[in-house]
């Protein structure tokens, strides 16, 4: 997986983002889904603690899957399951990483990613 995330030393710098650590965890393991939870926590800048945390919940709540391959994990992502707040209950985890994701990224989950917006000039 190509680092495409901010270090932790300049998510410090920025003090808020726009996405959740959830949300930062859900597109590292979309990107790379054989990750493991430490180079996760390096690439979303918070604990392998916190991540462990994260994927417990984001496969309780039925986003993602868990297989054990050997020594590793892999997991899988529902595209189809529901955002959780209210404000997005219509849209689905699909939605999101279609968004976030590299066109080729999005595809070999099988998303569609949206059209690309032109610049007014």
């Amino acid at each position: 997986m190509q680092q495409r995330v901010m270090s932790s030393t300049a998510v410090e710098h920025a003090g808020w983002t726009f996405l959740s650590n959830h949300a930062h965890v859900l597109v590292c393991l979309a990107r790379d889904p054989d990750a493991r939870l430490r180079d996760v926590a390096e690439w979303v800048g918070i604990t392998e603690r916190a991540v462990h945390r994260i994927v417990t919940e984001l496969e309780d709540a039925g986003v993602i899957t868990r297989q054990r391959e050997g020594r590793r994990n892999h997991y899988e992502i529902d595209p189809t399951a529901s955002m959780r707040h209210p404000m997005e209950a219509e849209r689905t985890v699909g939605n999101l990483l279609a968004i976030l994701l590299e066109p080729a990224e999005a595809r070999r989950l099988g998303l569609r990613p949206p059209p690309r917006s032109r610049s007014r000039s």
